[in-house]
């Protein structure tokens, strides 16, 4: 990880953020997945055990393989994670229609936990995204 890259300082607050919330949790309660997140500079492999991130080890990682990746721009993630963001920053498929994220592999996981997902990667909002 680059450590002057905010965007990565604050998708390594993840974990905690979520620990804080237990409904999140709970909804995703029967989601086990590895998946690749993060931004287009610098992914995760994130592994999501009954709905708590279990580990989640910056890219690339030698033979480790994911089910689905999400990526987008540093600057849609900046924007994504302002308390309220403008139309079309505000929503994970709109980042990709945007081109401004890319959606890849096997994206059921991704579909059927769809409100987690943007539950999950929107937690930073309560923070202004910033870490």
């Amino acid at each position: 990880m680059k450590k002057s890259d905010p965007v990565s300082a604050v998708f390594e607050k993840l974990p905690a953020l979520l620990e804080r919330d237990t409904a999140l949790i709970t909804r995703g309660r029967l989601l086990d997945v590895d998946c690749l997140l993060g931004s287009t500079e610098q992914a995760y492999h994130v592994s999501i055990r009954a709905g708590r991130i279990a580990e989640m080890l910056p890219a690339p990682l030698l033979m480790r393989s994911s089910t689905f990746s999400y990526r987008a721009t540093p600057e849609a993630w900046t924007a994504f994670w302002q308390p309220m963001p403008k139309a079309g920053w505000h929503d994970l498929l709109s980042l990709t229609k945007r081109g401004e994220a890319t959606l890849e592999g096997d994206i059921k996981p991704f579909m059927t936990h769809l409100q987690y997902f943007k539950d999950l990667l929107a937690l930073p909002r309560s923070t202004g995204g910033t870490a």
